[in-house]
């Protein structure tokens, strides 16, 4: 057969961008109401996030935040965080999630070199968030109130409410009232080229300014099918998040747990007690953080069945195996895919 390539072009009917945003549909319409996210006493089903992030793209799409627009999250392991994964890029933006362990004098260079247009922040970091935009107006002589950049709150149960109603006091928009602005049955169109940056991550410039990383949603869609292979998951995880979605999107977990239709246990704190409740509770239990875990890791649970745990730590890799075998726990070393599969820019 003569012309190979030559004579078959691409068209809908052979040819999609990749993209993980699929992953989420895919689960709102095979099991609409298996628990998708836990997070205290709140919990939603597939259809459920499905629908919620459509709003949030919608909210979005109607403020003009789209393609080329940046949308930073400064945000704990919380449903409103793991919405953004999706919501932000259904509607053609950017997601810049930001390392919630930086201070007030490192995070004024990451809003201000991702031209961030709107700032999701979780309630207990508003307070950093506020002098952020205040060293930025005042460094870069550039206006970042709430006049010219939305704002917008995530409250919380567990947190004091007061520090949302002093949000709000300050002109931030609620979040669950912004989704509300927004329309659940929202249509989000794909990306035209699987090359557009569904995410924006920095370096932890620990030796100079922080890098930009960009990730582009053919990478996003390798690296979260690539993950459940290597880590050996089948459908319907239990996925327990120690690992800070801010880290790479959480290695790409984010997008791993809806192609699997599994369940996310989000933690505000990754600390002993949070971890030990939910692996007391939980029968099949997926993790991801090496330290975390181990530190909670106490006596009584140290023989309960079927934990995996995996971790990108090489350092003392083997013994730390070879210890937590014998407690009843599988760890599995995470190998990321070469880096040409994802699109990774450095900017300074």
């Amino acid at each position: 057969m003569a012309g190979y390539g030559t004579d078959l072009p691409r068209n809908g009917a052979n040819y999609t961008a990749l993209t993980p945003l699929w992953f989420l549909e895919r689960a709102a319409v095979v099991h609409p109401n298996r628990k998708s996210l836990i997070h205290g006493s709140c919990q939603y089903t597939w259809l459920q996030t499905y629908q919620r992030s459509r709003q949030l793209a919608s909210a979005l799409s109607r403020r003009s935040i789209g393609v080329g627009k940046t949308v930073s999250v400064i945000a704990p392991n919380i449903p409103a965080t793991y919405e953004a994964h999706f919501g932000v890029p259904m509607a053609g933006a950017v997601l810049n999630c930001v390392n919630i362990r930086l201070n007030a004098s490192n995070i004024p260079h990451l809003l201000h070199h991702s031209s961030a247009a709107v700032v999701m922040v979780d309630q207990e970091f508003f307070s950093l968030a506020v002098e952020a935009l205040k060293i930025i107006d005042e460094k870069h002589h550039q206006s970042s109130n709430f006049e010219t950049l939305l704002v917008i709150v995530i409250g919380d149960e567990s947190c004091d409410r007061r520090t949302l109603e002093y949000a709000l006091h300050k002109g931030a928009v609620e979040y669950e009232r912004f989704l509300q602005s927004g329309d659940p049955e929202f249509v989000w169109n794909p990306p035209k080229d699987e090359w557009q940056s569904i995410a924006l991550n920095y370096t932890s410039g620990t030796t100079s300014s922080p890098k930009g990383v960009l990730l582009h949603h053919r990478g996003a869609y390798l690296m979260s099918l690539s993950a459940a292979l290597m880590w050996g998951m089948n459908q319907g995880p239990v996925y327990l998040w120690t690992l800070p979605m801010f880290h790479c999107n959480g290695w790409c977990y984010t997008w791993t747990l809806a192609a699997l239709c599994g369940t996310n246990i989000c933690l505000r704190q990754i600390q002993e007690l949070g971890i030990s409740c939910a692996l007391s509770k939980l029968f099949r239990l997926f993790a991801s953080g090496l330290n975390g875990v181990i530190y909670a890791w106490d006596r009584r649970l140290r023989h309960y069945p079927y934990v995996q745990l995996t971790s990108n730590s090489h350092s003392s890799l083997n013994s730390i195996q070879l210890n937590m075998k014998n407690w009843g726990i599988f760890v599995e070393e995470e190998n990321p895919l070469p880096s040409n599969v994802t699109k990774r820019t450095a900017r300074n």
